[in-house]
């Protein structure tokens, strides 16, 4: 058993390998079957079989996507995080929290598909914030995987307060608040059926170059953990300091006083990606999808261990991805700026939350160390 293991890994990464050259599968249609066998073929059948599937996926039509022709790469990239928190009540009362963004600068280095990197936040080198975040993708031409971790610090800011339409509350915008925090864990598995001739890799991580437009749907499931927490004595005085103590008494809703929320979200999500080349070298890239969400609270408000017996249409909400990116890649050298938008949406009886968040990168580099290929 021990071996079969050891056989299939070295299968994978000798794929993995492979997957840095991608196979034209024009040229298997023109030259036929033994086409297929003119690259790697190995002797043991169980490790062929695992080194054939696995390489499968990065097989391509080179009149729409062109391999990478380089081994290493270095890169500069610049990253800006934005996130947004929305919570509402049953009778419109709402708030929203919005931390200080966070601008990230530093440079990368990559080997074929291996790629690493260090960025320094520069908006938080002496204030002491203890924010936390570590996004990681990985695009092949098949799949696609997004894992992130997200803690708040104590940067946070009242974007905006609405106590009801009787009570002018512009005297909050703005206001300080070290009383919110939130953390997110998760993931996204995604598939993308038109592999052959639409490219992920071009727009995002640069392995590959987009010659012709093409798009493609795509589907996938998503796993998050949220937690939310609030310190109300804080938020009750900062109201109180802005807008007087009966204004606090008077108009914040007991219904929003929770010390903490958390909640499980699971996904299946649909939506398209296209690739537009609309000038030679330059793609511009946009994917959308929309999930549906199966969310179990675990907090202070309504918490009930989950069950078949409080399964819930109700517990059903949408949420989205979107990806943008705009590169220009000669092959040698490249240049572009893309995005990742994560919104959730989670609500029961008394109130409702909406959280967006996501990154944006400007990045330059360049390839070396050319390519021998067969």
């Amino acid at each position: 058993m021990a071996k079969r293991v050891l056989l299939a890994l070295v299968a994978i990464a000798l794929a993995c390998h492979a997957s840095a050259n991608p196979t034209d599968s024009t040229q298997v249609g023109r030259k036929g079957r033994r086409a297929r066998t003119s690259g790697h073929e190995l002797r043991n059948p169980l490790l062929n079989a695992a080194y054939q599937f696995v390489k499968e996926f990065s097989r391509v039509d080179t009149l729409y996507v062109e391999p990478q022709h380089y081994n290493f790469t270095v890169m500069l990239q610049n990253t800006n995080t934005y996130e947004i928190y929305h919570l509402a009540n049953k009778t419109g009362q709402e708030i929203v929290f919005v931390p200080k963004p966070s601008v990230k600068l530093g440079p990368y280095v990559g080997w074929r598909w291996v790629f690493l990197g260090y960025t320094v936040d520069l908006t938080h080198l002496s204030d002491g914030d203890r924010k936390q975040d570590l996004n990681l993708s990985l695009y092949s031409n098949q799949i696609g995987i997004d894992v992130f971790y997200r803690k708040s610090g104590n940067d946070y800011t009242i974007s905006r307060m609405d106590l009801g339409k009787q009570y002018d509350t512009s005297r909050m915008r703005g206001a300080s608040f070290d009383g919110f925090h939130s953390s997110i864990t998760g993931g996204n598995l995604y598939y993308i059926f038109n592999h052959r001739k639409f490219s992920y890799p071009a727009a995002y991580s640069q392995s590959t170059i987009q010659r012709r437009s093409q798009g493609s749907p795509l589907a996938g499931i998503g796993y998050t953990r949220h937690s939310l927490s609030i310190d109300w004595e804080k938020l009750y005085d900062i109201v109180a300091e802005n807008l007087g103590e009966e204004t606090a008494k008077r108009y914040m809703d007991p219904e929003l006083k929770f010390k903490k929320i958390k909640y499980t979200d699971v996904s299946l999500s649909g939506g398209y990606g296209y690739n537009w080349v609309f000038a030679r070298n330059w793609l511009l890239a946009v994917s959308l999808s929309a999930a549906l969400a199966y969310k179990h609270n675990s907090g202070d408000v309504n918490h009930q261990r989950f069950s078949f017996r409080n399964f819930s249409l109700s517990r059903f909400n949408v949420d989205g991805i979107g990806r943008f990116g705009l590169v220009y890649n000669n092959s040698k050298w490249y240049v572009g700026a893309s995005a990742i938008l994560h919104t959730y949406n989670y609500h029961n009886s008394q109130l409702s939350t909406n959280n967006m968040f996501g990154n944006v990168n400007v990045y330059v580099g360049f390839n070396f160390g050319r390519r021998k290929h067969p």
